[in-house]
């Protein structure tokens, strides 16, 4: 029995006791034995009445808590921590994009190429949109002596869908264990592919893919391993079975197969990546080298023939912090079949001939910090798909140019500005470029 319990008999006893000494005078003909007996069993009563309404929970506290900074940095996340021990975290942020384009630059609401001359015209014409918003959660915990466990889960708009009506789409969803003692980690789940994994320094949202960034999100399960070489440099060693998925083999309506989920085997991507502070003490420099293969089954009629093409790149990035304000960051690749990592231009088989469509390029980029609060950011990236692999009217060449200004107003809202110039070239068809302006508010949470 609780304290409280013990409490609130002792004072209904001492009630009842108070309560009936007046008829202890009064009624003589009763003896003591049997009045001890009544309080008694009145008292095995209360506490029968007691145990049946027990007193109400504690309410559960709800903290707020800086969660960890990361491409977007939520701020002042919700945690919780319910009865499994793992501790949640609610971040996100709502953001609104509107751009100008002097021709018609595909999709629109996000930057890819611009379409051929024939159907562009100098057609100029503005999107505007919030699809880009987004909503995750991270987890974390419970913990053991040796191990860490994370996960994510995170999903913005950018799903399709009519542009007041748009779905949601899964960025991340994954898990993660980590042993510290050791520098190895398990990862399983949908996040970044492991080859290529910067990030261009701007604002689109389309973040340069098709015009020089490759790489994308995939279902994997990823084994990562550290080696610290020095007491501020340190190896890395990634390697990942991930998701194929190709274009819909639709040559007779009755197929519509994934011939990526037909070859019957995963796609294999590995990284070596060291880092090391080189000009700025306390920013480390990061050169990395990656590669990815995979295998795609194209059937080239209905009697179970069929052609097998390879996907694969290589790649290398490097990250330079040139000073406390000022970081270069860069990537090349070369490979064939990109189109599932934004390679190629969108291009990844011909059709026609069922052959691999062989691509490179890169970007670069630098980066300078005006202030705290202000960041401005200029680079260029090109995609040059072989000519003589592609069917007529395939995109030959795809290249940008761009300055971003980023500005944080307030810790929590953001403006973006971003001018960028755009040129495809089409296989037998005139050259397409655009001039386009793109600017956004997003505030974070």
């Amino acid at each position: 029995m609780n304290a409280r319990g013990k409490f609130s008999y002792t004072l209904l006893l001492a009630g009842t006791l108070f309560t009936t000494t007046p008829v202890y005078a009064a009624q003589s003909t009763e003896t003591i034995d049997a009045r001890i007996s009544r309080l008694e069993q009145e008292l095995a009563e209360l506490k029968s009445l007691v145990k049946t309404n027990p007193p109400a929970p504690t309410p559960i506290e709800i903290p707020l808590q800086q969660p960890p900074r990361k491409n977007i940095e939520p701020i002042n996340a919700v945690k919780v921590s319910p009865d499994s021990g793992v501790k949640v975290q609610l971040y996100g942020f709502a953001r609104f994009d509107a751009s100008y384009d002097t021709g018609k630059v595909n999709p629109g609401n996000i930057a890819l190429w611009v379409r051929p001359e024939g159907l562009n015209n100098h057609d100029n014409e503005w999107d505007l949109t919030a699809a880009a918003s987004r909503l995750g959660i991270n987890l974390s915990g419970p913990d053991t002596d040796s191990m860490k466990l994370s996960g994510n889960i995170e999903l913005d708009f950018l799903g399709g869908g009519t542009e007041n009506n748009m779905n949601p789409r899964m960025r991340h969803a994954y898990l993660k264990a980590y042993w510290p003692a050791s520098d190895f980690s398990i990862l399983a789940g949908q996040t970044w592919d492991v080859i290529s994994s910067l990030i261009p320094f701007v604002d689109d949202p389309a973040i340069m893919w098709a015009a020089g960034n490759i790489g994308s999100r995939h279902p994997q399960l990823r084994l990562t391993k550290g080696f610290s070489t020095s007491e501020k440099s340190r190896i890395e060693l990634t390697a990942a079975a991930s998701r194929t998925i190709g274009e819909t083999n639709n040559l007779a309506e009755t197929w519509n197969t994934d011939p990526g989920k037909d070859a019957g085997m995963p796609t294999f991507q590995g990284k070596i990546a060291f880092s090391k502070p080189l000009l700025v003490e306390n920013q480390p420099a990061t050169i990395g080298v990656s590669g990815h293969y995979g295998q795609e089954e194209w059937d080239t009629d209905k009697t179970g023939h069929h052609k097998t093409l390879d996907s694969w790149s290589c790649n290398m990035e490097l990250s330079m912090p040139f000073s406390e304000k000022l970081t270069f960051a860069g990537e090349v690749f070369s490979g064939s079949n990109l189109d599932d990592y934004w390679g190629g231009i969108g291009q990844g088989v011909n059709t026609i001939t069922f052959n691999n469509i062989r691509t490179k390029g890169g970007w670069a980029a630098f980066k300078y910090m005006l202030s705290p609060s202000t960041s401005v950011s200029i680079g260029a990236g090109i995609d040059n798909p072989n000519d003589n692999d592609l069917f007529p009217g395939g995109r030959t060449q795809n290249q940008t140019i761009f300055a971003t200004f980023i500005q944080k107003i307030t810790q929590n809202f953001i403006l973006g500005l971003q001018l960028s110039q755009w040129k495809t070239d089409y296989n037998n068809a005139p050259e397409s470029d655009a001039f386009r302006a793109q600017s956004s508010l997003t505030y974070k949470f």
